[in-house]
């Protein structure tokens, strides 16, 4: 008997079963509450076992840092262990988790809004940043920056649901024509495609990168030694220093340098988490469908080809190839779907 194809849940499907997963980890965390004997009170009495919610900000191996409310409109954090049966648990989820002296435990893991994910080393999809609302893919001109690879970054952020924006760092380098003129003619399309251009650099023009983080919690993604951390430490400077890197002399390419995540708070509101270098996105889980809806100015004609199972290459009656000549659709979109498409091993 073939195989049944795996059917896409509707909003309010999704968010029943998420609501049920909710119960279901409250209901856990009540019940391991009641099998964990009190303990002590250091004043005379007795604690019982507290019940918190929190959100994860440092990861440590099989400890994490997890932040929360301690009233008053003050934050406090806990260091604890993992449960053994939560697994991929990663900054930015939101947990249940009950104190200790001096460790606590995170007992159950709420459900997600979002996640980032990037393939481990056995091409395994791994999240590496939950519950985030906004995505900014760091380019630079050097490393070059190509249109297909950023493609790929707005392609896998579009599937996530979080809003994105784009950040040219290293903006002090566009005064050798050589490396600007490529770079701004590679970027003139993405502003009418409703993604923000914010041009910065360490030194300059931190504050429109800050005011479109403000309110957010965002996570910077992009190729190695396109200056992520180097942007973290500018806008962060009273935190803990984050190594940096030189590119490779021989490729040109970043060296990877940030070995863990971390949520920083902004001094300006909102948050940003700090993830390992990511040169690419995998994107072998996506289908053909899934990458031709993440190029936003396809979805007026998506259906609207003459044949159902178009590959939008040289079939006749193809409403990307008419949009594309027309001026509609820019070739160099069309171009960089085409050549993700041909990376995929996927229907």
């Amino acid at each position: 008997m073939p195989a049944m194809a795996k059917r896409k849940l509707s909003r309010q499907q999704a968010w029943r079963i998420e609501k049920i997963r909710a119960e279901r980890a409250r209901r856990a965390a009540k019940a391991l509450q009641d099998q964990i004997p009190s303990e002590p009170d250091p004043t005379g009495g007795v604690s019982g076992i507290e019940e918190r919610e929190g959100v994860i900000t440092a990861h440590y191996g099989t400890q994490v840092e997890v932040e929360t409310d301690t009233g008053g409109g003050q934050k406090g954090s806990a260091r604890c262990h993992l449960r053994a049966n939560l697994d991929g648990m990663v900054t930015g989820d939101r947990v249940v988790f009950c104190p200790g002296k001096p460790t606590g435990v995170v007992v159950a893991q709420l459900p997600r809004s979002t996640e980032l994910r990037r393939p481990d080393a056995y091409g395994k999809l791994k999240a590496i940043a939950a519950n985030i609302d906004q995505i900014a893919v760091v380019i630079a001109p050097l490393p070059k920056a190509h249109a297909n690879l950023l493609d790929r970054y707005l392609v896998a952020a579009q599937e996530t649901g979080a809003q994105t924006l784009i950040v040219v760092n290293k903006c002090d380098l566009l005064a050798d024509p050589a490396l600007a003129a490529p770079l701004e003619d590679m970027l003139k399309i993405y502003p009418s495609l409703g993604y923000p251009v914010i041009r910065c650099s360490t030194h300059s023009g931190l504050a429109g990168l800050q005011e479109a983080l403000r309110g957010y919690t965002s996570v910077f993604v992009g190729q190695s030694g396109v200056g992520k951390t180097s942007l973290l430490n500018a806008l962060l400077p009273e935190a803990a220093p984050q190594r940096t890197g030189a590119l490779s002399e021989g490729s040109g390419k970043g060296t990877h340098t940030t070995t863990r995540s971390g949520l920083f708070h902004l001094p300006g509101g909102g948050h940003l988490i700090d993830s390992p270098g990511i040169r690419e996105f995998g994107l072998g889980h996506l289908t053909r469908h899934a990458v031709e809806s993440g190029f936003r100015e396809f979805h007026p004609y998506l259906g609207r080809c003459r044949f159902r199972d178009c590959r939008h290459q040289s079939e006749p009656g193809c409403a990307l190839l008419a949009a594309v000549a027309d001026g509609l659709i820019p070739a160099q979109r069309l171009a960089s779907y085409r050549h993700i498409i041909g990376s995929l091993d996927t229907p």
